[in-house]
């Protein structure tokens, strides 16, 4: 890639620099003493990201951190696994979406060739289509791209002791996940041979919870689904049921007893 000689490497005992192509950098990163005190060495981190305004952002912020030294930036996933290789760094922070090598196939690679070197996500998307394959890969901390340098700091920290290194936000929505995922009581299940018009049983089941009045984004937090799934299945049973809105669909969900109205009795 056209832009990466003009960003990546590292310099023997010293940081790299965003702006400073002989890697002496201000602050003087690679003292050993910069983060916690006399005898702690700094944690060496390679910076992936795609975009050179961003990393470059990211490296220049990290060279004022305490304890922190910059040995390599990646313009892609490809790169970034072959600066893992290169400068065994302690941490990498790694974007998502890049070119060639994506940050969760780099993440899994990294994890599984260099298991000594951990993985932040560093990333602008906190979706569970991004969250879940990210730490599924391997990733030990996930961060958006507003955290401050505190929290950069600390959760370079927490990896490397051998602790996650979530940001508040990704944190509740793991917890809302689990949530989500626990058993809770349902009404009796419609068995596949009463199903009209040819539903399918997840199909009857996203119907029910439209007739309960949740949006597409509620029903994918119960399913423990993407919301694109969820419109999926809803285009799919209005097809064959020839319904054209949510209201006929709650009016045929009570008719064929796949929900209940409100206030009739459980039985």
């Amino acid at each position: 890639m056209s832009e990466s000689a003009g960003m990546t490497g590292a310099v023997d005992g010293g940081g790299v620099r965003a702006g400073d192509p002989g890697g002496t950098g201000a602050g003087g990163a690679g003292s050993g003493d910069a983060g916690g005190g006399p005898g702690r060495r700094d944690a060496r981190v390679v910076v992936a990201d795609d975009q050179t305004v961003v990393r470059e952002g990211i490296v220049m912020l990290l060279g004022l951190l305490p304890g922190i030294e910059v040995v390599g930036a990646a313009a892609d996933g490809l790169e970034a696994v072959r600066l893992v290789a290169e400068h065994a760094p302690d941490v990498v922070l790694m974007d998502l979406r890049m070119p060639r090598c994506d940050g969760v196939e780099a993440t899994r690679r990294i994890r599984a060739e260099h298991p000594a070197t951990q993985v932040v996500i560093l990333t602008t998307y906190a979706d569970d289509d991004s969250l879940f394959p990210a730490l599924q890969a391997g990733a030990r901390g996930y961060l958006t791209k507003d955290a401050g340098g505190e929290e950069i700091v600390r959760a370079v920290e927490h990896v490397m002791s051998g602790e996650a290194g979530l940001s508040p936000k990704v944190q509740l929505r793991l917890l809302e996940r689990l949530s989500a995922s626990a058993p809770r009581p349902v009404a009796p299940a419609v068995t596949p041979r009463e199903l009209p018009d040819g539903l399918t049983a997840r199909e009857a089941e996203v119907l029910s919870l439209v007739a309960e009045g949740l949006t597409n984004a509620e029903i994918a937090r119960r399913l423990s689904v993407s919301t694109a799934t969820v419109k999926t299945h809803i285009n799919n049973l209005f097809a064959k049921t020839g319904l054209r809105d949510r209201a006929q669909a709650v009016r045929y969900a009570f008719r064929h007893g796949i929900a209940s109205p409100p206030g009739a009795p459980i039985t």
